[in-house]
């Protein structure tokens, strides 16, 4: 073992003493339970849209959109920012959370102005999200094109 290692390990030893120890099952239920509610929450409207009468596409992107909508409407009222203090990534996996990371910084940065503050800002969380997301479904996609030629 060389002396380095020696220390790195003393002072990872150090500082975990420090840490509070994590209570992994406790916040893991936490996140099923909240992301489970979330899309349940998700589930609900989708029976009640199609009991209305909507279908296919239509239905699946207003329900997306009721989600997005919630999702913003919470984050705006602060309230998406304790779930997510409470829920850990249960909040952050469904739709919801990404209306949130992309809701977030517009609020925060509004101060700053509209167009350098909001509108500049409510993409950097999600920004690369959305570049990676598009850039992966094209490829998927051209793969899948390819494939059934």
């Amino acid at each position: 073992m060389t002396p380095r290692t020696f220390y790195n390990r003393n002072y990872l030893r150090y500082v975990d003493s420090f840490a509070p120890p994590t209570k992994h099952f406790k916040t893991c239920f936490r996140a099923f339970l909240v992301g489970g509610f979330i899309c349940a929450i998700g589930q609900f409207f989708r029976y009640m849209l199609e009991f209305a009468g909507l279908k296919g596409d239509i239905l699946a992107g207003t329900v997306s959109a009721i989600l997005i909508f919630l999702g913003t409407l919470l984050t705006g009222f602060g309230v998406y920012d304790r779930i997510g203090k409470n829920a850990g990534a249960g909040s952050i996996v469904p739709i919801t959370g990404f209306a949130n990371s992309v809701a977030s910084p517009a609020i925060e940065f509004k101060t700053e102005g509209y167009v350098y503050g909001m509108a500049a800002k409510m993409f950097v969380v999600a920004g690369p999200i959305i570049v990676f997301g598009v850039t992966a479904g094209a490829a998927v996609g051209l793969l899948y094109w390819l494939l059934t030629l």
